[in-house]
Formats: C-alpha cells, structure tokens, sequence
C-alpha cells in the first residue's frame, strides 16, 4: 500500500470559457457573471451532449454561502485545492494509518482517471470488515454521522464535506441484485499517484450498471460518456465489461463517435 499521499492527480487546467447558459445555471447569476464563471472555471461546459442535457454538479450548499463563494470553492477544486481535497486526503490517511484497505470510487476517480467534473462529497469503497472499523473508530471525533440513522453517510465534522461509505458486495444503482456488484478494493484498484482509486474498467461497468437501473442516476452514463470522450476510449473495451452493460457501453460510444465526427 502506498505510503504517501500525494493528489497530484491528471487532467489539465482549469477548465475557461464556459458559458453560465450553457451550464444550465441560468437564474443563479447576473447578466455579467457568464464572464466570472469562465475566470474562475467552474461551469464546465463539454462538448455537446449526445444522449442527455449536460449535467453540472455544482449545489449550493447552505443558504448562509453566496454563489460567489460557492464559485470560488469549485474554482479551487479544479486546482486541487479546497475542501474536498483536504476531506478525501485526511480521510485516506486514516484509513492507511489503520491499516484499512480503500479504493476512490465516483467523481473523484473520475479525476483521477483524466476526465475532471465538480463534486461535493468524496465516494470510498471498503470492505464489509474496513467498513465496519471505520464506523466504530470514526463516529465522533472527526466524523459524525450525515444525518439521524444513517450508517453509511458521514461528514467531515471540519470541513462538512459528506463521505459516502460504499460496501464490497452491495449493488450499484437501485441496490437490487444484478450481475454488477461493488468489488473487494484490493482486487479492483490502482495505484495513481499513491491513492488508491478504483480501476477504469471496473468504474465504467459500476456507473453503466447504476446508470441503467436508477432513474435518478443518469449522470452515470454521462461520466461514462464523457470518459470515452476524454480519454478516447476504444469500442473493444466493452468486451472487457460484464456482459449485462456491454449494449449500453456501446451505444454511448457510438453516440460519442457520431458526436465528435459532427465537430471535426
């Protein structure tokens, strides 16, 4: 297990010259704000949309924080700075203290494997037994949980940035039994840059899989898009998948293709 935890993770530059419009946030700025969101590279904007309207996922976390602040902290999650950075790097720094194994699943896997989108909770995928340790070791100091009863949602009790605990052999999406099921970390994960993340393959099949049998997790098969988009993923690499989602993976790439031969 790496030893050091350095987020130097891939992906570029802040992502400019997004327009608040095309971001979907029209209503939450003024008539000049189009320009300060491109500045603090916030509002990212991809290419157009080929199976669903482009999803941002910027919220407003508390009616005491204004949109300009809530700007300036997506601005600093894009330099690796911020409050979910520092969450996610005290958090695997506990966990690799106690010696519990991990693997960054959701958006911040996503970074790591090159295509970049705002989130505001960090996703950590354990074992039944590292799950376990982690709510008996970390409700109190540190962590609490993210509301009344809950067990596998918690928050930074600094930062109030939530920490979503997922569980080896529990279902992607609806959480009803399929084919695709959360694996053991240790035996799904890479090594990027000392952290532990999910490997790219299996995160595709978990989002496709989400995607697929939840409604309100559509924004699965947009990542999924958009890494075929960013890293130019192959069409061969749904042979690599569980047969259950290869149609799906398929169909997005084809529609990213189609996509990308209409702006050349």
């Amino acid at each position: 297990m790496p030893s050091e935890l350095a987020l130097d993770l891939p992906g570029g530059g802040p992502h400019n010259g997004a327009q608040l419009g095309a971001a979907g946030l029209s209503g939450a700025a003024g008539p000049d704000d189009g320009a300060m969101v491109g500045e603090l590279g916030v509002a990212v904007v991809g290419r157009p949309p080929f199976v669903m309207p482009a999803i941002i996922e910027i919220m407003v976390k508390a009616s005491t924080s204004t949109v300009w602040e809530d700007y300036r902290e997506g601005s600093r999650f894009f330099t690796k700075e911020g409050d979910v950075y520092e969450t996610l790097r005290n958090l695997v720094a506990r966990l690799e203290g106690e010696k519990v194994d991990y693997a960054v699943v959701g958006a911040m896997a996503l970074v790591a494997h090159g295509y970049r989108r705002f989130t505001e909770d960090v996703d950590i995928l354990l074992s039944p037994e590292g799950a376990r340790r982690f709510r008996e070791k970390r409700e109190g100091p540190g962590y609490l949980p993210a509301f009344e009863g809950a067990s596998k949602t918690f928050r930074d009790t600094r930062t109030r940035i939530e920490i979503e605990i997922l569980t080896s052999g529990e279902y992607p999406g609806d959480g009803k039994p399929k084919p695709v099921v959360f694996p053991d970390p240790i035996e799904a994960r890479v090594d990027r840059d000392n952290l532990w993340v999910i490997g790219l393959e299996k995160l595709i099949e978990l989002k496709l899989a989400s995607g697929l049998t939840a409604p309100h997790r559509l924004k699965d098969l947009a990542d999924v898009q958009e890494l075929i988009l960013h890293l130019h993923l192959p069409l061969a690499l749904s042979e690599k998948l569980d047969a259950s989602v290869r149609a799906e993976y398929t169909r997005l790439w084809q529609a990213a293709e189609a996509g990308r031969a209409t702006e050349e």
